[in-house]
């Protein structure tokens, strides 16, 4: 199962322009999710004259019960704004409060589908 979190779909239905993958070949365990994988994706919206890129950011994480990719961040946020967001989430303990996240938007569409 994969669960898109992201207000409009439709600005993610294309390849993202560029990904980073922040883990891969997981092990972690998160309240009973095996965390296989999480990974940073830009998606390039609209490109102004004076503000430059608009991006949207989303965050895809990969578990053994299914996946979800949601909304991190977005805007006119400069040229190197996937790299740059990747390297808050690495040094700043983000990876965790984003797994924290995913989970319990996981967790609550997985209890959707049952009801």
């Amino acid at each position: 199962m994969k669960v898109i979190d992201v207000i409009n779909p439709q600005r993610i239905n294309k390849a993202p322009d560029k990904t980073i993958v922040l883990l891969s070949d997981g092990n972690f365990i998160e309240q009973g999710f095996i965390i296989r994988k999480i990974q940073l994706c830009l998606y390039l919206q609209k490109y102004d004259e004076k503000l430059g890129p608009y991006s949207l950011l989303t965050v895809s994480v990969e578990t053994d019960k299914g996946e979800i990719e949601m909304t991190y961040d977005e805007g006119y946020r400069g040229k190197n704004a996937l790299e740059e967001a990747a390297g808050f989430l690495t040094s700043n303990l983000g990876l965790s409060s984003l797994i924290l996240r995913s989970i319990i938007q996981l967790k609550t569409e997985l209890e959707k589908v049952k009801t």
